[in-house]
């Protein structure tokens, strides 16, 4: 194992430490660096929450700031945060127009946002939830229920982060995140596994010549392990799983996240992307909004993931708001 670190078992804390002294605009509550909320949450305003585990910078956390979250309950290292520190941080966004919760679909997190949510209500407080979903490699149709939350949560974030900072009313910023949720589909592939600090070696095995289609972020397995193949079939085989649940054609509009999961060169996702462009054009679709970097990463895991969110009146403009936060600048065109 090669990383920046001290001891493994301070590596979160001392990572929060790091975002804390770097970024003002940011700060802990309860005493706890794990409570990571705004330092400027503004009165009338939904309040949205995320949280989960470690390891997926930018994810979650990254996304507290204007225009989109108010705060993130840290876990350790691919670890669910407690529903105390869910508790605090909701508590501190509360700004006397309820609370929003979005995050991924993992047990851990589903039980403790649970029971904070349940204890907030309990201190007069609305909550929400949207848990998303996007991955397709890990359900089929009609069990959407059991899929992962992974990169296309921040479409649910962009588009909730934008309609909270309208103003608009804890039923309405639920209602948009739950249609992102809903219109949102990702696949990934791995080519490397990663390294959890505390436990030292690799999670997973994989070939130096091999990939896996449909990976989690977690290493979870995914539906093919096979050769390495050119760009170009990666992304076929990837966005054919997509296709066969949603078609696009003639006139619909999409947003496009190509995403590295921690250890891909900014180029090959630029490779990746093209024909992602060459595929949405064959179709007669048009790419309207595109972001491609590191989103939700998985420690030094080489791989991509591709999130496609079909566009409409409403989402779109959204999706273009504006927003800043220490690690996703985005200034409307």
């Amino acid at each position: 194992m090669k990383k920046f670190l001290n001891r493994p078992e301070d590596f979160v804390d001392e990572m929060l430490e790091g975002i804390y002294l770097a970024h003002p605009e940011v700060t802990k509550t309860a005493d706890d660096l794990r409570c990571y909320v705004t330092a400027h949450p503004k009165p009338g305003k939904v309040g949205i929450v995320t949280g989960g585990g470690s390891g997926h910078l930018p994810l979650f956390l990254g996304y507290v700031g204007e225009n989109m979250l108010d705060g993130a309950a840290v876990g350790g290292v691919f670890q669910s945060p407690s529903s105390d520190q869910i508790l605090e941080v909701t508590k501190y966004v509360n700004q006397g127009a309820g609370v929003l919760y979005i995050y991924g679909n993992y047990t851990g997190d589903i039980m403790n946002f649970d029971m904070a949510g349940e204890l907030a209500e309990m201190e007069d407080i609305a909550v929400k939830t949207v848990i998303g979903n996007d991955d397709v490699a890990s359900s089929v149709v009609g069990e959407e229920h059991k899929r992962r939350g992974v990169a296309g949560i921040f479409f649910l974030y962009k588009a909730a982060g934008a309609a909270a900072a309208r103003m608009m009313p804890l039923d309405e910023v639920a209602r948009i995140a739950e249609k992102a949720r809903s219109n949102t589909r990702t696949m990934g592939v791995a080519l490397s596994p990663c390294i959890v600090p505390e436990v030292g070696k690799p999670g997973f095995e994989i070939g130096a010549d091999e990939m896996e289609i449909g990976m989690g972020i977690h290493g979870e397995p995914g539906i093919s392990r096979s050769k390495l193949a050119p760009a170009d079939s990666v992304v076929d085989q990837m966005l054919d799983r997509i296709f066969v649940e949603d078609s696009y054609g003639k006139g619909d509009a999409v947003a496009v996240l190509v995403n590295g999961l921690g250890a891909t060169p900014l180029e090959e996702l630029y490779i990746l992307f093209r024909r992602v462009s060459q595929r949405f054009e064959q179709l007669g679709a048009t790419v309207r909004n595109v972001w491609l970097g590191e989103f939700a990463t998985s420690m030094e895991m080489a791989g991509a993931s591709i999130s496609v969110l079909r566009l409409d009146e409403e989402l779109e403009p959204l999706i273009a708001a504006s927003a800043d936060t220490p690690f996703f600048k985005h200034v409307a065109r």
